[in-house]
């Protein structure tokens, strides 16, 4: 849409809105940093073009008219929104945008990815926070969360969500040494001790697969990073859900064995917090993790 045909000089109607809101030719014109002459000359142009009276001259005052105060009242609205749009972007390469999420998505998924994010978007200022814990967004220290669940988030409002599945996992060495094609008793099970009851556990996974298998893990960790770090090094067989075991599906340092990928019950989720204020940055940070996570 051409606005240029359609709307006056801009520099006349931030005239008129200071004008109106001094009701005052002589304040309107210290404000702008030109001479009273000047503020008067384009108001006069503005009447021209419009075909109305802006103003009624009297002695040692100007009143108004209707038309004036309808255009001053969106003038004023939209020059307030302008002014604060303009101070969110250049405020937003000195915002620092703090990431919430569990430190195995952030080692695996989302530290990889963050050098791209910086080549793109030279100037933010990045800021990572990784915990098990559920992270509190109503705090107002974390912009973006990545959480694994199921909307509606009472706390947030959701950018994203992406599925995921769920294929047990292992080093190419310890595929070439094992002495079966399928999963048996025998295998070396290493196992992830979470309170998180998202975390699936092996006999969970068993049950869920319909495998009449006895697990009984050889290793335990209670982080997931140290679960894959072991699997990786051909200590034995790890749950990998893909989206977080992908980029050492890709480099060949995990392979999936030749089992059904199981759907996994939740979903990871970009996240805004619902009751703070959000940055711009912020807000151009979870649209960019929200295509990074989706595509």
């Amino acid at each position: 849409m051409n606005f240029r045909r359609r709307i006056p000089s801009l520099t006349a109607l931030m005239t008129l809105e200071a004008v109106l809101r001094h009701r005052s030719f002589t304040a309107a014109a210290a404000e702008l940093g030109v001479t009273q002459a000047a503020v008067s000359r384009q108001i006069a142009l503005l009447e021209e073009e419009l075909g109305l009276v802006m103003f009624v001259r009297k002695h040692r005052a100007i009143e108004p008219t209707a038309a004036c105060l309808t255009l001053g009242t969106t003038l004023a609205h939209s020059f307030a929104n302008i002014a604060d749009t303009v101070d969110a972007i250049r405020s937003s390469l000195q915002d620092f945008v703090t990431i919430g999420a569990t430190v195995a998505f952030s080692s695996f998924w989302l530290l990889p990815r963050l050098g791209e994010f910086r080549r793109e978007n030279a100037g933010m200022q990045i800021r990572v926070i990784s915990q098990d814990t559920k992270i509190d967004l109503d705090t107002g220290g974390i912009d973006i969360a990545i959480r694994y669940g199921r909307p509606p988030f009472a706390d947030a409002k959701v950018v994203a969500s992406q599925e995921d599945f769920i294929v047990p996992v292992c080093s190419p060495d310890y595929l070439r040494r094992r002495q079966t094609a399928e999963l048996s008793d025998r295998d070396e099970f290493i196992e992830t001790d979470a309170h998180d009851r998202s975390w699936l556990s092996w006999s969970q996974w068993a049950e869920e697969a319909g495998r009449q298998l006895r697990i009984k893990p050889h290793l335990r960790f209670n982080h997931y990073t140290e679960t894959i770090a072991a699997a990786r090094a051909g200590q034995g067989i790890a749950l990998g859900w893909w989206l977080l075991v992908r980029t050492f599906l890709e480099d060949g340092t995990l392979v999936a064995l030749d089992e059904a990928k199981m759907p996994a019950a939740d979903a990871y989720n970009v996240l805004l917090p619902a009751r703070t204020r959000r940055s711009f940055a912020a807000e151009h940070a979870a649209n960019w993790l929200a295509n990074a996570l989706t595509r």
